[in-house]
């Protein structure tokens, strides 16, 4: 199951949906306090391991952070061999002065936005849906 290549039906069919919460990022020397079940993602860099966890696991560990973001799933399985899903929604998102922090799993694509900001990137993202047609 490699998932779906052409970003013309990527696009048409992506259903974007929030997560319920608050995420946030963390950078941690090491991940022996936080338990693994609690993790969103995780990237391994060499200032450290960034981590994704619900803004409450981060607040109960004492972990930093400075950012509130949501999280919103493309639920469409699109293949990492798929090409232009990610500048379509970050200049979409853009042009509304949206930030966003894009990351590609195996099985669908995840939006991180500022959480004041979580309803209008989700009208965004299914306007870009929806009008692929006439864009």
């Amino acid at each position: 199951m490699s998932g779906v290549t052409d970003i013309g039906i990527i696009l048409k069919t992506m259903s974007p949906q929030i997560n319920e919460g608050e995420y946030v990022f963390c950078t941690v020397d090491t991940l022996e306090k936080i338990n693994i079940k609690s993790i969103i993602g995780i990237f391994k860099e060499e200032e450290g391991v960034t981590v994704i966890l619900k803004k409450k696991e981060a607040d109960t560990l004492t972990l930093s952070y400075s950012y509130i973001s949501a999280w919103i799933t493309l639920n469409i399985h699109s293949s990492l061999e798929a090409f232009g899903l990610t500048a379509a929604v970050s200049v979409a998102l853009a042009k509304e002065n949206v930030s966003c922090n894009v990351i590609a799993a195996f099985f669908h694509d995840h939006i991180f936005v500022d959480h004041k900001q979580a309803e209008n990137a989700l009208a965004i993202l299914k306007a870009i849906s929806k009008n692929y047609n006439t864009e």
